[in-house]
C-alpha cells in the first residue's frame, strides 16, 4: 500500500506547527515542508526583540477573539479547540518552559527566539518530516491525488497545508487565486505613525496613559496609551488603530488626519468645565499640569492654545479655556506616511474567511487543501496574538484529514 503524503507550504512558524502536529497525529503519514526560500522561520526568530512573543495569557475565548481586527467571528471556532492553554502545555510537555511578564506577554523563560527554533528543528528531525528548501509552488492540481508543481519539481501528495503568508509573499498567492479562492488585498497591519514635521515631535519620549486616538472623519477610535516620538506617535493606542484602521490607511496611502485627546471620559464641554474650577488658583498654569498630562506636553498644548507660559489660574480668560479645552481634546495632526513597529511585520488580507470551514481549517473551494497563519485573513494586534492564531489554527488544520 502507498504510503500516505502530507505536504505543507510554508516553513515558517504556523508551517512548522502545522508538520509537527500532522505527523503526530497521523504517525504513517510522510510530511513535507516546501519552504520556497533557503531560510525557516525568519520571523521566529526576530519576533519579540529576538525572544520570540509565544502568546498573550488572555485565557478567556470571548476575551481573546477581541484583539483580532479581522477574524473575530471565525477565531471562536478556532480557539474552542486550541486555545492559550493547551498552547503553554505544548511548549511545556516538550521542555519549554514558558513565563508571563506584567503586560500579559507570554516568553519562553530562556528569553531566546532560538529556544523554540531548536524545539521545531528537533521535533522535526525526530518525526522524520523532510524539509525541501528553495521549492515555491506554482500550482496545485487534482487528479487522483493532489499534484503540487514547483519551479524545480512535481510532487504528489494526499493533503496540503498552505501557511505561505506576509506582506512581501503577495505574489505567492496566485496559485490560489487560481483555484478559485478570493485574496483580499494583503497590507501592512502594524506600524506607527509619521507626522508633518511639528514641533511635538521634540517631546519624544513622553506618553499619556489614558488618551484616545481616532481618525478625522471616520468611527476608527481607540483608547489607550500613546507616545510621542522623535518621528510622530506610537505606542499600544496606535498600534491597535493601525491594525483595526490597516484599510483605511492603506486607501489615504497613510496620509490623513488623527486626533488626539489627552483627557480620556471628558468631552470639551465637561473639560472647559473642568479647567474654570481650577480658576481660584494663584499659581502658574504651566507649573501645574492636571489630567495627568506631563509637564512639557502641558506647556507644548498651553503654547498651542496662545496662553502665556507666565500666566496663573485666576489670569486665563473665557476664550483662552475653551481654545485649550479644545485642543486636549481634539488635537489635530496630520499624518504623513508609517514606520513598522520594530521588527514586527503583520498584514491584514489573505484568503477570504468565507472560503474557509473554521472547524477544520480546510477549504471550501478545493478538497484536501488546508489554510492556517497569516495565509487567511486574520491578524491580530501586538502582544503574541499572532502567534497564538498560527498556532490554533495550525492545530486545528493537521489534526483532520
Amino acid at each position: 500500500m502507498q504510503e500516505k503524503k502530507i505536504f505543507v507550504i510554508g516553513g515558517g512558524a504556523s508551517g512548522f506547527f502545522a508538520a509537527i502536529n500532522s505527523a503526530i497525529n497521523f504517525p504513517d503519514c510522510k510530511v513535507v515542508i516546501l519552504e520556497k526560500t533557503n531560510n525557516l522561520l525568519s520571523k521566529v526568530k526576530i519576533s519579540g526583540g529576538g525572544r520570540c512573543n509565544v502568546s498573550n495569557n488572555t485565557f478567556d475565548n470571548s476575551e481573546l477573539v477581541k484583539y483580532y481586527p479581522r477574524g473575530e467571528k471565525e477565531l471562536r471556532q478556532v480557539f474552542s479547540q486550541f486555545s492559550v492553554t493547551d498552547t503553554i502545555k505544548w511548549f511545556n510537555d516538550r521542555g519549554v518552559k514558558l513565563k508571563t511578564e506584567s503586560d500579559g506577554r507570554v516568553f519562553p523563560e530562556s528569553n531566546l527566539s532560538k529556544t523554540i527554533i531548536d524545539l521545531f528543528l528537533s521535533e522535526a528531525k525526530k518525526r522524520n518530516i523532510e524539509i525541501k528548501l528553495n521549492e515555491e509552488v506554482l500550482s496545485i492540481k487534482k487528479s487522483e491525488k493532489l499534484i503540487l508543481t514547483t519551479k524545480k519539481n512535481k510532487f504528489t501528495t494526499d493533503k496540503v497545508i498552505c501557511c505561505v503568508g506576509g506582506f512581501h509573499q503577495s505574489k505567492y498567492y496566485e496559485f490560489l487565486k487560481i483555484l478559485g479562492h478570493t485574496v483580499t488585498e494583503i497590507v501592512p497591519s502594524l506600524f506607527t505613525l509619521n507626522i508633518k514635521k511639528d514641533e511635538i515631535t521634540n517631546l519624544m519620549g513622553l506618553s499619556v496613559k489614558n488618551g484616545v486616538i481616532k481618525i478625522v472623519g471616520t468611527k476608527f477610535k481607540i483608547e489607550g496609551a500613546i507616545l510621542i516620538t522623535h518621528w510622530g506617535f506610537s505606542g499600544p493606542a496606535v498600534l491597535k488603530l493601525s491594525a483595526f484602521a490597516a484599510y483605511e490607511f492603506f486607501k489615504s496611502n497613510y496620509n490623513l488626519n488623527v486626533s488626539i485627546s489627552w483627557v480620556n471620559n471628558l468631552n470639551v464641554e465637561e473639560i472647559a468645565q473642568k479647567l474654570k474650577s481650577f480658576s481660584a488658583e494663584k499659581q502658574l498654569i504651566a507649573n501645574s499640569p492636571k489630567f495627568e498630562i506631563p509637564k512639557r506636553l502641558w506647556e507644548y498644548l498651553l503654547v498651542k492654545s496662545g496662553i502665556n507660559l507666565k500666566k496663573h489660574w485666576n489670569e486665563i480668560s473665557k476664550k483662552e479655556i475653551n481654545n485649550f479645552a479644545k485642543n486636549l481634546f481634539d488635537d489635530v495632526y496630520y499624518v504623513l506616511g508609517k514606520t513598522k513597529f520594530k521588527e514586527e511585520f503583520v498584514t491584514a488580507g489573505g484568503v477570504s474567511l468565507k472560503e474557509i470551514n473554521f472547524k477544520t481549517m480546510e477549504s471550501k473551494i478545493f478538497s484536501g487543501l488546508y489554510f492556517c497563519g497569516e495565509v487567511i485573513n486574520v491578524d491580530g494586534i501586538t502582544g503574541g496574538f499572532n502567534f497564538q492564531n498560527a498556532w490554533s489554527t495550525a492545530w486545528v488544520a493537521a489534526k483532520n484529514n
